[in-house]
This record gives C-alpha cells, structure tokens and sequence, in this order.
C-alpha cells in the first residue's frame, strides 16, 4: 500500500474510532429487511462523524446498514438525484 493509501486508510479509520455507532450495539444499524431502523438513525443524530460515515457509505457502495443516518434505500435516491 502506498503512502496515499495509508493516509487515506489512517482517516478511515479515525473517523470510525469516534463514532457512536462504535459504542452501541452493531445490529441495530443493520436491521432486518422490513424491521425498525428507528433506532439507529436516533444515534446518528448526535453523531459527530455522521457526515464522514455518509460519505464513506456512498464512496464504498455500501448495500446494506444503517450509514450517515441513512438506509440503503435512502442512499440510492441520494445517488440518483446526484447525477
């Protein structure tokens, strides 16, 4: 991995040690297909890294969870307006 990569990795990273969603329960953010996603978007609300997490779900085209405070479905609409 190159010197960019790393850093890039390193930023990752920190931004996910300070997310609540890292001292909670990980189920909660990927729930059940029809099930409650209630509860996770309430932690992103206070999350100081909700925009870095959004950012990184979309970047990565992450499919499934609880991302930014946004389900998988709410991403793709995002996208889709986006283009």
């Amino acid at each position: 991995m190159g010197l960019l990569g790393a850093a890039l990795q390193d930023d990752a990273q920190s931004w996910q040690e300070q997310a609540l969603c890292a001292e909670t329960d990980p189920e909660a953010f990927f729930p059940e297909k029809g099930g409650s996603t209630r509860e996770a978007k309430k932690i992103c609300t206070g999350c100081e890294v909700k925009a870095e997490c959004l950012e990184y779900a979309l970047a990565n085209d992450e499919r499934f969870g609880i991302w930014g405070g946004l389900s998988e479905r709410e991403r793709r609409r995002l996208r889709r307006r986006a283009i």
